[in-house]
């Protein structure tokens, strides 16, 4: 039927690594008494996907890994490499200093419960059966999910979409600001990624900016205290059992020195979102019209737990009500965690998730601390 652990963890992105980190800190040997297990072909969790003008100079800051530092591991005058290369080069050599060993490429396809007769998913068994594509059926008495979001872009409804005759294309799909030269593209989204990309967009081609609400500029500094707020108010929302909801909407977007350039060329005019899409553009609700080659849809992700939908973790309104002390810990089943949901999904915020489920699973399910 498969392989015996105390604990499943489930992604090997930032709080995937912090899960392993201090679960053998507090004594646990990987693929004996713990396994984590990534879809993806190679370490770097969704950093390795990211598009290629996404360098260390304008990504938003790569907090350190518990235990090594992601400067020590870049060479000098490395500020203005990809991204996509960068980060994953750190998380492998994090991987092997820290003797991990991931089990790729593994996807999960159902997480359900096992009933004593190993017969049904239905009810709260006794363990948890983690039904994979490549690694058979894993059990488990307890479970880290650090699947992240990139595996779940969003991308409203509209009327009409469908008979766009340009393209159209998500975030997760950009890769480079020359394949849209000559084509007018419009930019849908108010996130610190959709005006990263109308900036770079607009330096070769004509773009239109929408979004749902007003966006909100900030001037100054984002500060740890800003920092502290905003994760305590999706934190409260979490703890409620609702959506998480936007971080951006909460710290307001960054005007930095290049979104301010881009600001004085008029590219952030932005305009209300339009009513319906039609084939050779967008219609507003006066009737104004956009023509237009490409929509690109910066309009985000949702968490990827589909996997888990056997469990019955979400509430009326579609929330995940969660506990714990970084509020991690699913309510309705001690025996979940989920790190990179919530007040976690940041970088340093799935440092401090992996520490705490890490450490809250153990006591909940008997595993000593002291065990080294």
């Amino acid at each position: 039927m498969g392989t015996d652990f105390d604990i499943v963890v489930i992604g090997a992105g930032q709080a995937g690594l912090s899960a392993g980190y201090h679960l053998r800190r507090l004594g646990l040997v990987p693929e004996r008494d713990f396994l984590i297990v990534d879809h993806a072909p190679g370490p770097g969790g969704a950093w390795q996907f990211r598009w290629p003008s996404l360098t260390l100079t304008t990504v938003n800051r790569v907090h350190d890994l518990p235990g090594m530092s992601f400067a020590e591991t870049l060479p000098p005058g490395s500020s203005s490499a990809p991204a996509a290369t960068a980060v994953p080069h750190y998380y492998e050599l994090y991987e092997k200093r820290f003797d991990l060993r991931v089990r790729r490429q593994v996807s999960v396809r159902a997480v359900c419960d096992r009933t004593a007769d190993g017969q049904s998913c239905a009810g709260r068994g006794e363990v948890l059966q983690v039904e994979t594509d490549s690694a058979g059926t894993l059990r488990t008495r307890g479970l880290i999910n650090g699947t992240g979001t990139w595996e779940h872009p969003f991308i409203p409804r509209y009327p009409g979409a469908d008979s766009f005759a340009g393209r159209q294309l998500h975030t997760r799909d950009y890769r480079s600001p020359d394949e849209f030269a000559g084509k007018h593209v419009i930019v849908v989204g108010g996130g610190i990624s959709a005006v990263q990309l109308l900036d770079e967009i607009s330096r070769v081609t004509s773009t239109t900016w929408v979004t749902r609400t007003e966006p909100r500029w900030r001037e100054t500094p984002f500060t740890e205290a800003d920092g502290r707020a905003a994760v305590a108010a999706v934190e409260d929302r979490v703890r409620r059992g609702l959506p998480p909801g936007s971080v951006v909407s909460l710290t307001g977007l960054p005007l930095d020195d290049r979104l301010r350039a881009a600001r004085d060329r008029g590219v952030l005019d932005r305009l209300p979102m339009f009513e319906r899409i039609e084939p050779t553009g967008v219609r507003w609700s006066d009737g104004t019209f956009q023509p237009a080659d490409v929509i690109l849809w910066a309009t985000g992700f949702r968490s990827s737990l589909d996997h888990l939908a056997p469990l019955r973790l979400r509430g009326p309104g579609g929330g995940i009500t969660m506990t714990g002390r970084l509020a991690t810990q699913v309510a309705v089943d001690p025996r979940v965690h989920l790190i990179g949901y919530g007040p976690s999904a940041s970088t340093i915020g799935a440092n401090r998730a992996g520490r705490a489920a890490a450490r809250e699973l153990s006591d909940y399910l008997g595993i000593s601390p002291d065990r080294r």
